[in-house]
């Protein structure tokens, strides 16, 4: 059966675009199939309330074009997080791109309007349809951050035939966060039987906790709070197994 190896690069990124494109060959470790980095990793949010439009770029742009460049040295996937120039230009998308064996650009859905802060007000939504790309014969479903809180999206995805959902975020720190992240991942793995890997950035202004889960929702790997690098292994065998073991999605009624 296959399998793919997959690492979470848990690293703050800086304000500086120039400095976060610098450090994309020195982060991404050698002998693994897929690398996901932290959602605004190509320029972080900055202080709240902040104009991220002025980083916004063409997903072709100096980042992509570095992503795919590093992914091509290394023999990998890349996943990572960007502003992307929209069709309004005061509120870009907030992406994720995909280079390396499969191309593609996710555009967050679910802005994060919550905890005392506005998303919505300096970014646009994307479309709502599911996004899924294979990776070494692994079908890979595209979540960012918020999105973690709306469990249709990741059913969705599933139904769209992921193995995989890879959640980027820059999940902002506080009260209950870190048991939120941690248990919310573990549900979408435990309730879609699917792995899930989530790279987060850091402590202290977000929770790290960067997290490889299961489909019985077993934890593979786990960082800490600081900035960290965590690998495991996506074994298409072990959710076969899950999916007999608990046959869940078979057994919808609604």
């Amino acid at each position: 059966m296959t399998t793919l190896r997959v690492a979470l690069v848990q690293e703050a990124s800086d304000v500086d675009p120039g400095a976060n494109r610098a450090r994309l060959e020195q982060l991404v470790p050698e002998g693994q199939d897929l690398v996901v980095l932290p959602e605004a990793f190509a320029r972080d949010f900055g202080p709240a309330g902040s104009d991220v439009s002025a980083a916004a770029e063409p997903a072709e742009g100096p980042f992509g074009s570095e992503l795919a460049r590093v992914a091509q040295e290394r023999r990998t996937t890349l996943v990572a997080g960007m502003f992307e120039v929209g069709p309004d230009p005061a509120r870009p998308w907030n992406t994720l791109l995909v280079r390396g064996a499969a191309v593609a650009a996710y555009r967050k859905i679910h802005l994060y309007d919550s905890f005392g802060y506005r998303e919505s007000g300096r970014l646009s939504p994307g479309d709502t349809t599911p996004a899924v790309v294979e990776v070494g014969g692994v079908r890979v479903g595209l979540m960012t951050c918020y999105d973690l809180r709306f469990p249709e999206l990741a059913r969705l995805l599933v139904d769209a035939g992921a193995d995989l959902l890879v959640v980027p975020a820059a999940w902002v720190a506080g009260p209950r966060k870190v048991d939120h992240w941690r248990t919310l991942l573990r549900a979408r793995a435990i309730e879609n039987t699917v792995y899930v890997a989530a790279a987060a950035q850091p402590a202290p202004r977000y929770s790290g906790h960067s997290m490889l889960v299961d489909p019985l929702g077993d934890v593979l790997a786990e960082a800490g709070e600081g900035a960290e690098t965590v690998t495991g292994v996506v074994d298409l065998a072990r959710l076969d197994e899950a999916r007999r073991t608990n046959p869940s999605l078979a057994n919808r009624r609604l």
